[in-house]
């Protein structure tokens, strides 16, 4: 009895020793050179359209984002040949469409993007989108591992049997909801029917008289994989058992010049409703 009780003792203090030696450890990274960062994002809504291009930083660089402006930046219909180009605006600190003309259901398009020596190029097909019949919201009670509030739950129909691959953004108040627990992604691996029988938004508590804007996306398959590592990089802690952090793959090609680009070029149909929360 005695042995074991010393044994007791002997490994308590070895696991104390252990979890108190703990050290925040820096790595000595070295400098990379700096890549262009691309965010196309093409619907049918001209309103909403954009081209936002940065420079990439060193993991440690606490700079802010390095805007690039001096761009030549066009989304081109792949079918019909008709060219969109982009300004810069200093506002906005994105290109933004030279008019209002949106893409067209079933058409395919191609961004085009020139920084100096180098031209980027990617293309996606603006698919048709599922319909979306209504969002209702409910009060519910607090509970492990869930807030009190209002939940959302959404209602509509998905009549597609391939190319399945959604993103929901939620605006509460004017401001996007984008950390890394805001990124709502789905696909049809557990059948088209989510949408016909109530998708509940369960993460995401809201409070009375929030003004809430949702909006729907279809994506290319390539670009709803961006997404898809972009949350899984998110939540690399960076712990023993963790991948080693990378970049997601960008659905961006190098056409021209020595120097790739990070960033993903999303084309999609365009579906938003907004409600507000009242109370009973």
């Amino acid at each position: 009895m005695m042995k074991r009780y010393k044994y007791f003792i002997t490994l308590f203090l070895l696991s104390a020793a252990l979890f108190s030696c703990q050290e925040e450890v820096f790595l000595d990274l070295a400098s990379v050179e700096k890549k262009p960062v691309i965010e196309a994002f093409w619907t049918d809504n001209g309103a909403v359209n954009f081209v936002k291009i940065s420079a990439s930083k060193d993991y440690y660089d606490e700079e802010g984002n390095e805007v690039i402006e001096n761009a030549e930046v066009s989304i081109t219909n792949v079918d019909s040949g008709l060219s969109v180009d982009f300004r810069f605006s200093p506002q906005s600190g994105r290109y933004l469409p030279s008019n209002n003309f949106g893409g067209i259901q079933g058409e395919t398009y191609e961004l085009n993007v020139v920084i100096g020596e180098s031209e980027y190029m990617s293309r996606g097909t603006l698919l048709p989108p599922p319909t979306l019949d209504s969002i209702r919201y409910e009060f519910k009670e607090e509970r492990v591992f869930r807030e009190e509030g209002y939940y959302l739950t959404v209602f509509g129909d998905i009549p597609f049997t391939d190319n399945n691959f959604y993103r929901i953004r939620l605006v509460r108040n004017d401001t996007l909801l984008n950390s890394r627990n805001d990124y709502l992604l789905f696909d049809d691996t557990f059948g088209t029917s989510i949408l016909n029988r109530g998708f509940e938004l369960g993460g995401f508590p809201f409070r009375e008289n929030d003004r809430v804007r949702l909006e729907l996306f279809r994506l290319n398959r390539n670009a709803y994989n961006y997404l898809n590592q972009v949350v899984s990089l998110l939540f690399n802690d960076g712990g023993l058992f963790s991948p080693p952090p990378q970049n997601p793959v960008s659905n961006i090609e190098l056409v021209r010049g020595n120097t790739e680009a990070l960033g993903y070029f999303m084309v999609s149909p365009f579906l938003a409703a907004t409600v507000i929360i009242e109370p009973d």
